[in-house]
């Protein structure tokens, strides 16, 4: 193809292989307005990504009425217990979160968001939350289903990726 459309691939006349691509492009198109969007965020709010996806974390947690632990966010982060602490921090020094004896575990401390933090991230992300439904409110069921299938499709694809292994043993 001529264009960038189908560069991983291949050229093909085939006209359903044409519009699956294209329906892949459009995903791809997507997924780059939504990571500019999700770093336009971080820049407003003058963070990096491992400290906004622990706010959504902890605002969740919050709603749930979960307790989170600074192990816990590690975990979910995938980093380390000592760079959770810098992140909390972090976001306690720029007033995102507190820190808080646990409730029945004398030893622990659990970590949760400020009311600011959850007032904050509703007025910078609700207006983009909005245009987003307003997107999609008019579909008809059947056109959710389709897309929710292909999604949970691309999903199941992606997910078989494998690390890549090298061609030569262990020395």
């Amino acid at each position: 193809m001529g264009d960038s459309t189908g560069y991983w691939y291949g050229d093909d006349h085939d006209s359903r292989r044409r519009r699956a691509v294209e329906l892949l492009q459009a995903f791809r198109l997507y997924r780059a307005a939504e990571v500019a969007m999700r770093r336009r965020t971080r820049d407003s709010m003058s963070m990096g990504e491992k400290d906004l996806l622990t706010l959504r974390y902890l605002l969740k947690a919050e709603k749930e009425s979960r307790l989170v632990s600074s192990a816990e966010l590690a975990r979910y982060l995938g980093v380390s217990t000592a760079s959770s602490t810098a992140i909390i921090d972090r976001l306690e020094k720029s007033g995102h979160v507190r820190r808080r004896p646990h409730p029945t575990d004398r030893r622990s401390i659990v970590v949760e968001p400020t009311v600011e933090t959850d007032d904050e991230v509703r007025r910078t992300l609700g207006a983009m939350h909005g245009r987003m439904l307003d997107a999609v409110i008019d579909m008809s069921p059947d056109e959710i289903r389709i897309v929710m299938d292909c999604l949970e499709r691309l999903q199941a694809a992606v997910d078989l990726v494998e690390p890549a292994h090298e061609d030569s043993p262990p020395a």
